[in-house]
């Protein structure tokens, strides 16, 4: 038997290699938390959804704990590790626990001319956002943090997430930032001209 992952359901989406700030409040959860320090394991975080939980999520490892407050509560950065499939949720404990199946990319990967594509299309969103492009060291799995750089749609990160091709991942990603990029351009097209024209009436 494989022990359990404690669960941490959210209303986020968290991919591997990208970081999450988490205020942590509930007792439960700082149980959870206290018992991952102490122990040096990660905890699962899974998608909130309005019939229960998504059925794939990423672990997420503590990596700091940046404020600790009187009363119980705290601060940390996490980051996110690996996806799973859950496969079965016990309640015995105050906080969620799961049985799950870890999984991996299938072999292959996107191609240069798509990786190139969806870096120039991230970087001219991240600029309009005054943003910096802070790109990860190698290309493998570069959509994570692509997509988990921007606030995409919950529902089109939840389905990246699923997805166990990079170059599927990249593909969808690119579709996605084109049909962003000319909203943008107009958004910021209006604010500078109701900022530029001088006339207040």
């Amino acid at each position: 038997m494989k022990p359990l992952l404690p669960l941490f359901p959210l209303d986020v989406v968290l991919f591997p290699g990208t970081p999450l700030p988490l205020h942590i409040f509930e007792p439960r959860y700082r149980e959870l938390i206290h018992e991952c320090l102490e122990q040096k394991k990660v905890f699962g975080i899974v998608k909130t959804e309005e019939e229960g939980l998504a059925d794939i999520g990423c672990t997420a490892e503590i990596v700091a704990v940046t404020k600790k407050y009187p009363d119980g509560k705290m601060d940390i950065v996490t980051e996110g590790r690996q996806r799973f499939e859950v496969l079965e949720i016990t309640e015995e404990r105050p906080f969620l626990q799961a049985e799950v199946f870890y999984f991996d990319d299938e072999p292959g990967r996107a191609t240069q001319q798509q990786i190139e594509h969806a870096v120039k299309l991230h970087a001219e969103i991240m600029a309009m956002a005054s943003a910096e492009q802070n790109l990860p060291e190698g290309e493998e799995k570069i959509s994570f943090y692509l997509a988990g750089s921007l606030p995409l749609d919950l529902d089109f990160k939840q389905t990246l997430l699923e997805m166990r091709s990079e170059a599927e991942r990249m593909e969808a990603i690119i579709t996605a930032f084109e049909a962003i990029l000319p909203k943008l351009k107009r958004t910021v097209q209006v604010r500078q001209k109701a900022g530029g024209n001088g006339h207040a009436q």
